[in-house]
């Protein structure tokens, strides 16, 4: 006998509590699962930045008893569409039980929303800006993710291309021995850049008083990654969001930011210690005892695994090589912290940068697939 679902779009408090909280029971027993912070979620949904031009629906799917099955967002970023002169809709919070009929319900009420709305096209699984959670894993599934990284069950991908999704593009990272030093050659080099371009490491304690300096940050951020597919910059609200967010958790350990002879910056490499097993077990709740989790997994002696978060150089240093300062400085904590592993950010295969791990001792971490339709 055939399963009846509904398709029910979110209004109110309680709807978007159990949106918030569908993953955490539909992988309850999945160990590679990372449960976001119920609190950021809200937030996200709710009151992040982007919202101020964005639009955005929510759908819940239930059974006939009225149990939640799934979940979807549905987003329009018209930044993004004039950056790129297209009429493009996203999903987003995409999240069913392994039944392709509730998953073909939610993305016919994102489609058929976006299309309302004037779009002709569909893609995601993304967020409303660059920063946020992006990309369905499509190989990998057996690893346990960054915190800023989505993780989703095998059937996700073979239900949204029987839906007629197509890829459009795949960000790859990979797991590198993150203890093993540069090579002389690279170490040599970085000292000759260091010289030649007259560059000095920030102090990172002065740099988060630093407004002016945290606003050049954010702009160059900006400018780095201009090229990069699907990239939306910063406005001034998203650039003070984030600081509040990230520059907080900056330690000399872990970050490095390089300062021209002007006081401006020329490169940065930002890294956080791996989170996702504190976040695995505080289970969404940073009270009674999320908070102490978290806690260990920032002090430096517990540190095992890193997640390199973003690297980058200003447009005025890009292809100078000076990359590899940062790479050195960086390498040299991680080895006298004895760090074990470290998790790359995603980074589009068509990057040339993906290559900068061929020098060190790595392997194939995961795969993540950002799908798009016509509609």
């Amino acid at each position: 006998m055939a399963v009846s679902y509904i398709i029910r779009e979110v209004k109110g408090k309680r709807d978007l509590k159990r949106f918030i909280g569908f993953p955490l029971e539909l992988y309850r027993d999945c160990p590679q699962y990372v449960p976001a912070l119920n609190g950021d979620q809200m937030h996200s949904l709710t009151a992040a930045a982007p919202l101020r031009y964005c639009e955005s629906r929510l759908w819940l799917a239930e059974d006939a008893s009225g149990k939640v099955v799934g979940r979807i967002a549905g987003m329009i970023n018209p930044r993004y569409n004039s950056l790129y002169g297209k009429k493009r809709a996203r999903f987003g919070w995409f999240d069913v039980i392994d039944d392709y009929e509730p998953a073909r319900m939610l993305l016919d009420a994102a489609c058929e929303w976006a299309k309302a709305r004037g779009m002709d096209e569909i893609h995601g699984p993304l967020y409303y800006n660059t920063m946020g959670k992006q990309g369905m894993l499509v190989e990998g599934f057996e690893n346990t993710p960054p915190f800023n990284c989505l993780y989703n069950y095998p059937y996700y991908p073979a239900f949204v291309e029987k839906y007629g999704f197509v890829k459009e593009l795949d960000w790859i990272q990979y797991k590198a021995k993150a203890n093993q030093g540069l090579p002389e050659r690279m170490e040599q080099m970085a000292e000759r850049l260091m010289s030649r371009y007259r560059l000095r490491v920030a102090d990172i304690g002065k740099l988060k008083k630093d407004k002016a300096l945290v606003l050049d940050f954010f702009k160059k951020y900006n400018e780095s990654f201009a090229s990069v597919p699907n990239f939306i910059p910063y406005d001034d609200a998203e650039i003070e969001e984030e600081a509040r967010q990230v520059i907080r958790m900056l330690s000399p350990d872990t970050n490095c930011i390089l300062l021209d002879e002007n006081d401006q910056i020329a490169a940065f490499g930002i890294c956080f210690p791996s989170i996702s097993e504190a976040l695995k077990k505080a289970r969404g709740r940073l009270f009674p005892f999320g908070w102490f989790h978290l806690l260990q997994a920032f002090a430096p002696r517990h540190i095992e695994v890193l997640d390199l978060m973003l690297t980058g150089n200003a447009p005025k240093y890009q292809n100078t090589g000076i990359s590899v300062i940062v790479h050195k400085i960086l390498a040299d904590n991680f080895k006298r912290l004895d760090i074990d592993y470290a998790i790359t950010n995603p980074q589009v295969e068509t990057n040339n940068a993906v290559n900068v791990w061929e020098r060190y001792e790595h392997e194939p971490y995961m795969r993540r697939r950002c799908y798009i339709k016509n509609i």
